[in-house]
């Protein structure tokens, strides 16, 4: 640990954190990176696990999602960002400067705290899900639904919650029909998200049913599917399914120290990146449970470095 305090550091090494690095290190903020390691996913965020990334501006032909991660990376290295491969154990926001510990013992005291810890997406504990990730599984019809592969195919959207039955109507756009699949008897999305499930022509809810199995061997081609009432087991062809169960916010680490939404989301002052704690803000996934996008994480990641900037003068 240094004798002195660091002006910035940032948690988070996804689009906001790493944009924010960008912004802060040509601020001569010389910021610290703690880009994690296994806790709440890879260095880089979830689009190191995405495909082709089709609707980040200044990629006309796409660019796959570790690529465009890697080409963050550098950037905020080429301006002087210092990068940790570690992860966060635990911060003590309670005093300033701040101290934050890693899980292999480095500690770093810090005027300024960005988390852009991001938020991981909620997926089924199946093996058969895990090998045909990026293959047809994906856990964001918005970034990936437009893709060649699925246009005018059936695809499937599992969950039944607001954001299931958004991304169900959004497929719709490409799809040639969407089957929203529910392990209950009645969605939990709202009165008008549930009628716009119920009544669009090209959406078919399967009432009582779960996921036991992703089927294909390159690429997904079918679901097997329980009905959770009967137990028959049926098979359903589509060539894509799109889980949407939710997510969890990376905010073990603060164990309980800024304010949090019902969610569990870091809760922002509207319009800015301030946290409950005067001199911490926040960035990215982590405080964002409405559009979740690489694009709108790295602008609130930018967003949090200009604000630290004027904070810390």
């Amino acid at each position: 640990m240094s004798s002195h305090p660091e002006k910035l550091l940032i948690i988070g090494s996804g689009p906001a954190g790493l944009t924010a690095a960008v912004y802060a290190a040509r601020a001569n903020l010389n910021p610290i990176l703690i880009e994690g390691f296994q806790s709440g996913g890879i260095p880089g965020g979830q689009l190191m696990i995405t495909g082709a990334v089709e609707n980040f501006p200044g990629f006309p032909d796409g660019i796959e999602g570790p690529e465009l991660m890697a080409g963050m990376r550098r950037q905020a290295e080429r301006f002087g960002t210092r990068l940790v491969t570690d992860d966060v154990a635990e911060a003590d926001l309670s005093r300033r400067p701040f101290a934050v510990s890693t899980v292999n013992g480095d500690k770093f005291n810090a005027e300024a705290l960005i988390i852009a810890t991001g938020a991981a997406a909620s997926r089924l504990p199946l093996d058969s899900e895990k090998s045909l990730w990026g293959r047809g599984v994906s856990a964001c019809a918005v970034c990936d639904g437009a893709l060649p592969v699925f246009r005018n195919k059936e695809l499937a959207v599992i969950g039944g919650g607001d954001t299931a039955v958004e991304e169900a109507v959004h497929l719709t756009q490409f799809a040639s029909k969407v089957y929203l699949i529910h392990r209950r008897n009645e969605l939990r999305a709202g009165a008008i998200m549930r009628e716009r499930a119920a009544s669009h022509p090209k959406i078919e809810i399967l009432w009582n049913k779960v996921v036991d199995e992703f089927l294909g061997e390159q690429r997904l081609s079918a679901l097997k599917l329980r009905d959770t009432v009967t137990g028959e087991q049926s098979e359903l062809t589509v060539a894509g399914a799109f889980e949407a169960i939710g997510h969890k916010p990376n905010v073990g680490f603060l164990n309980g120290q800024l304010e949090l939404d019902e969610q569990g989301y870091i809760v922002i002052t509207p319009g800015t990146s301030k946290t409950s704690i005067d001199g911490v803000f926040a960035a990215g996934d982590v405080c964002d449970p409405h559009y979740r996008q690489a694009i709108t994480a790295a602008a609130s990641g930018c967003k949090a470095a200009l604000e630290v900037q004027r904070w810390l003068q």
